[in-house]
């Protein structure tokens, strides 16, 4: 019956995505203001150069792994929508995977269906895809790297880390609460790891940040405990997939894939609006180098949150993974509204351990969030489309959307049941004697 219920959901789900693309087709024949995101232009064309056998970086804006344009290639015989197609079904694929990581962790089924509602029927989920966003694929390829773990395929779950990573770069936040989890006592050789189920009345106890960070300032601790099997494996076998698949592609198009693909997202200083607090800062600035204390002054606040809430919550890995985004994306120097599915696709998996009402709580939350949105998109649309001099109140207009950021993150936190994914095998001291 179960089964029944969530084929269901996707075929509906899946006839909403096909309907949004076919409209989008005669949106973008008759109206201005076309329905096709203009990201997916620069795909497509980067597609049709690799297939003439040339570089898809002779396309200007083109930012993306090469791979990305292979899988865009029948774009140029098939149809021009192919990309859409395939990028809505990697959309419905995520929504496979929220159930199956759900069951795995015995959440009830009235729940699981939930949260993958919440995913499937998301305005901005079910658009992105459907306008031609690739960030589903990044999406999928993320859970798919979770459920490898939650099963024991260490290995697999190595294989597919680096080629996300590859991919989309923004999934290497990922990386340290993985490898906080491949604990030696949960991760052993011929042995599936034990999961610890959904239990609504289970209070875990949630690991002390300070206690974390003392033994990993401790020598001894790194080289005996945080050096595992386990560990290195998964950091050997990702990083080789990850140079393997830069190497090969670097061997094909130069230094101009090297930078285009993978140092300017590091480098970027985007003077065009966007969410980010920091645009202002760059447009006024952008025909003056900036110092390598301002660089590293936008930087700090992302690294010290990180470290923060992988030190509290890497054992809880989806929720980890979660508030990380959340955290990246409000204090990143370009913020766009594609970057949202980064943390839409992680919310289903921690909604099941929330204490968080819809009503009070959770209105509020959404409401800030959305109202802080719509604030800066009423600014942006005075500068963009009417030409009106608002730098400083759409600027302002980031500060609050910012403060709705940090708000629905903290909130987050606080309403959040620590639940660690894994449960640790017997450890037992020198002596013999059980350690809790």
């Amino acid at each position: 019956m179960a089964s029944v219920r969530f084929r269901t959901l996707l075929l509906v789900s899946a006839a909403l995505r096909v309907i949004l693309i076919l409209y989008g087709e005669w949106q973008d024949t008759h109206m201005e203001v076309r329905y096709t995101d203009i990201d997916y232009m620069v795909f497509s064309d980067a597609a049709s150069l690799m297939a003439a056998g040339k570089s898809p970086f002779a396309r200007s804006t083109y930012r993306y792994s090469p791979l990305l344009a292979f899988l865009l290639i029948p774009n140029s015989f098939l149809h021009r929508s192919w990309g859409k197609f395939l990028f809505s079904a990697a959309d419905l694929l995520v929504g496979l995977f929220i159930r199956t990581i759900l069951k795995l962790r015995g959440v009830p089924e009235n729940l699981s269906m939930l949260s993958v509602i919440v995913w499937l029927f998301n305005p901005f989920t079910f658009t992105i895809g459907t306008r031609g966003n690739c960030e589903p694929i990044v999406c999928a390829l993320v859970l798919w790297v979770f459920i490898c773990l939650m099963n024991g395929r260490v290995l697999q779950a190595a294989f597919w880390y680096g080629l996300v990573v590859h991919f989309r770069i923004y999934p290497i936040i990922y990386a340290l609460p993985i490898l906080v989890i491949l604990d030696p006592h949960v991760f052993r050789s011929g042995q599936k790891p034990s999961l610890q189920f959904w239990d609504p009345r289970q209070e875990s106890p949630q690991n002390r940040s300070v206690t974390r960070l003392a033994q990993l300032l401790c020598p001894w601790f790194l080289l005996k405990s945080a050096l595992t099997r386990e560990r290195i494996v998964f950091s050997f076998i990702s990083a080789a997939v990850f140079f393997l698949f830069t190497g090969l592609f670097y061997h094909l198009y130069g230094w101009e894939f090297l930078y285009e693909a993978l140092l300017y997202h590091l480098t970027r200083t985007d003077p065009r609006h966007n969410f980010s607090i920091y645009f202002y800062h760059i447009y006024l600035q952008y025909n003056r180098k900036l110092s390598i204390l301002e660089k590293l002054v936008s930087f700090l606040p992302q690294l010290i949150v990180q470290v923060v809430l992988v030190l509290s919550f890497a054992q809880d890995l989806p929720f980890c993974c979660l508030v990380q985004t959340v955290a990246f994306v409000a204090f990143n120097k370009v913020m766009t509204a594609q970057y949202f599915v980064w943390f839409f696709c992680l919310l289903p998996l921690v909604l099941a351990w929330s204490k968080m009402k819809l009503k009070w709580k959770g209105l509020s939350c959404m409401t800030l969030w959305v109202a802080g949105q719509l604030h800066w998109l009423m600014w942006g649309y005075l500068l963009e489309f009417k030409g009106r001099n608002v730098f400083l109140q759409l600027w302002m207009a980031s500060i609050l959307f910012l403060a709705a950021n940090t708000y629905v993150l903290v909130s987050l936190i606080r309403d959040h049941r620590f639940s660690p994914v894994f449960t640790c095998l017997e450890k037992t001291s020198k002596g013999g004697k059980k350690l809790q």
